[in-house]
């Protein structure tokens, strides 16, 4: 199944992305929604660059700069009820699922005040209570832990689903497999969201894949599965919408595969050394920020004043979340082993 704005962006060197006519009325909420959220997690990241490089962020972050609106359109069809897992790269996800960002901006920090008391960092960012049960630093496994999470609900009867992001490059990880076809054979209620960037680290997706359409991988599993432009906010959130109506329904898993693209680096180490100048700089020009930015213009809800007014707001939002962190003490060194468990 696919999206009616799919396009193939498995080129290396995309063309224009062309402006889809959306009809946005009693939508005006769900689109400035979307917006918010990507301007919240682009300039979340760009603070994040800012004060690593003054060194007053340690150890190592990667950015989504690029791929907002996966993560926006994604996260604006779920419910807070449902369970959401995230990857290494999973500040988005994080920002569009509701977590705090205050919190998330001490964590990152190192701070007490951080959502999970600056243990975690970075790449461990969790808050169950708005249904973001974690990110991990190691590819794949958000694949598997929503499937015990989706079990959990289906056991329980609720009606929720549970969500993995996952990179292109984990579809080649055995988990990924174990995982598809443990969610088929026990008709789970969950959601495996391929953000498909093109490149796994600085390996592109063609050199590691003869077929490049990752939705023929739930072909075996018997699982439906969906191809959507994701640097389309508005196309993702239909999509994954109605992929979640289907997975409940079932109940059984469903494959949604967001094609998009990261404009930063693998991380703050990648010196883009595998790619092209005119590569990257061809995607920029398919900026799902902007693109949406012009879509809501286009369409006559908004004014070149709402959109000015979301940019302040947002930016306030990030400045007052960066004095928060700052001004925020470090944890007790005698807290150390506090939330820390083992067998």
């Amino acid at each position: 199944m696919n999206a009616a704005n799919e396009e193939n962006t498995n080129g290396r060197i995309p063309g224009e992305m062309p402006l889809i006519p959306y009809d946005l009325t009693g939508r005006e909420e769900l689109a400035e929604t979307l917006l918010r959220n990507m301007l919240l997690t682009r300039k979340f990241e760009e603070s994040l660059q800012y004060y690593f490089s003054l060194g007053m962020i340690h150890g190592t972050m990667h950015l989504c700069i690029g791929e907002e609106a996966a993560y926006s359109g994604t996260c604006a069809a779920l419910t807070k009820d449902d369970d959401m897992f995230a990857t290494h790269r999973g500040h988005g996800a994080a920002i569009s699922k509701g977590i705090d960002i205050k919190g998330m901006m001490a964590e990152i920090f190192g701070r007490a005040t951080g959502v999970c008391k600056g243990h975690g960092g970075s790449m461990h960012i969790a808050d169950k209570d708005v249904g973001v049960l974690g990110a991990n630093g190691i590819v794949g496994p958000a694949l598997a832990l929503a499937c015990g999470a989706a079990f959990a609900h289906k056991t329980r009867g609720e009606n929720c689903v549970a969500l993995a992001f996952f990179g292109d490059g984990a579809t080649n990880e055995g988990i990924f497999h174990e995982s598809m076809n443990l969610a088929s054979i026990w008709n789970l209620p969950v959601l495996f969201i391929c953000t498909n960037n093109t490149y796994g680290m600085s390996t592109h997706i063609s050199r590691v894949m003869k077929d490049t359409d990752i939705t023929h991988r739930a072909i075996p599993y018997a699982m439906k599965s969906f191809r959507v432009n994701g640097n389309d906010a508005l196309a993702v959130y239909e999509t994954v919408k109605k992929a979640r109506e289907i997975a409940l329904a079932g109940p059984e898993p469903v494959l949604v595969v967001e094609d998009t693209y990261r404009i930063s680096g693998h991380s703050k180490s990648d010196g883009n050394l595998y790619r092209s100048k005119e590569e990257i700089n061809a995607w920029k020009k398919r900026d799902p920020i902007r693109y949406l930015e012009q879509v809501m213009l286009a369409d006559g809800s908004f004014t070149q004043e709402d959109l000015d007014r979301i940019d302040r707001e947002t930016t306030e939002t990030i400045e007052e979340a960066v004095r928060f962190a700052i001004d925020s003490p470090y944890p007790k060194l005698e807290d150390v082993y506090e939330d820390v468990y083992a067998e």
